[in-house]
């Protein structure tokens, strides 16, 4: 018992150092971000406070010996294909969390097949697929090498989350749809999906996520059109600007506009489930 303040200091310093840790190159980010221009550079302390680099970004500011970023057509690319790997990766990590649910002979052989995916470097499977794509005369596209490459990846992440959904499901549920002569796939659209509704935002959340700021298997598989991790890169190995800066907390603040809008579809959707569980309750 002498011990658990103790205990509970050293935890709070713990977690108020991973916060510090986490948030602290945002903080510096974000500060450096509303130099002046147009001759501004990474410099602390901030001489003169402006948002000069946020205009630039948007083509709003006067022209200056600093090119603009060409980011759209990157950014665009980055987010088709974190929205093509989290509909792929989603469906394959239910549909297989949804076996996973019967005991199969070899079940696991291919559960460890399916963890591999994430265990392996990225830039070993970047490579081994850019070595093979073009021995085989198969074309390197953000679109095919890079989608398959991303979905190899993300697609185990969405597996566990969904197999930890399915082995805290009520199978009773779906027997008593059963035996009431409603069809597998209807009791699955109906009843089974809604309530692993939750599950499923999470791994879509969690295959998006990964995807979009996926850089060493892409840095292989891409070919000539370039993701956003790849357009940031190479701007940063020629000269660094504010106007990048700037991106990067355009791009938090997408984040974080992302999770809120994942949080209010899960408490709607838990919502939803309780409001189903007190109707049957009352039936």
């Amino acid at each position: 018992m002498q011990g658990q303040p103790l205990l509970r200091i050293a935890l709070m310093g713990f977690t108020a150092l991973f916060i510090v840790f986490l948030y602290g190159p945002l903080a510096v980010l974000a500060t450096l971000s509303f130099q002046s221009g147009p001759e501004g550079g990474p410099q602390f302390p901030i001489i003169e406070w402006s948002t000069y680099w946020y205009q630039h970004l948007f083509g709003w500011a006067p022209p200056s010996r600093v090119a603009p970023l060409q980011l759209g057509n990157a950014l665009v690319r980055s987010l088709s294909l974190a929205f093509m790997t989290m509909v792929a990766a989603t469906v394959l990590g239910t549909l297989s969390a949804q076996a996973f649910r019967s005991r199969f002979r070899g079940s696991g052989v291919v559960f460890y097949l399916i963890v591999l995916g994430m265990m392996v470097p990225g830039v070993l499977v970047g490579l081994g697929v850019a070595l093979v794509a073009n021995s085989l005369g198969i074309p390197r596209t953000w679109w095919g090498t890079s989608f398959v490459t991303h979905v190899v990846y993300t697609f185990p992440f969405a597996f566990l989350v969904m197999l930890a959904i399915f082995n805290r499901f009520d199978r009773s549920i779906e027997e008593a749809s059963w035996s009431l002569g409603v069809s597998p796939i209807r009791t699955f659209r109906k009843i089974t999906f809604p309530l692993i509704f939750p599950g499923v935002l999470s791994a879509m959340l969690f295959a998006f996520t990964l995807s979009y700021d996926e850089f060493p298997r892409t840095l292989f598989t891409a070919g000539g059109d370039q993701t956003l991790p790849l357009t940031i890169y190479g701007t940063f190995s020629v000269e660094i600007h504010p106007n990048i800066f700037a991106f990067g907390v355009l791009t938090t603040l997408f984040s974080f506009a992302l999770l809120a809008v994942y949080g209010i579809l899960m408490a709607l959707s838990v919502r939803r489930a309780k409001r189903v569980a007190i109707q049957e309750e009352l039936r």
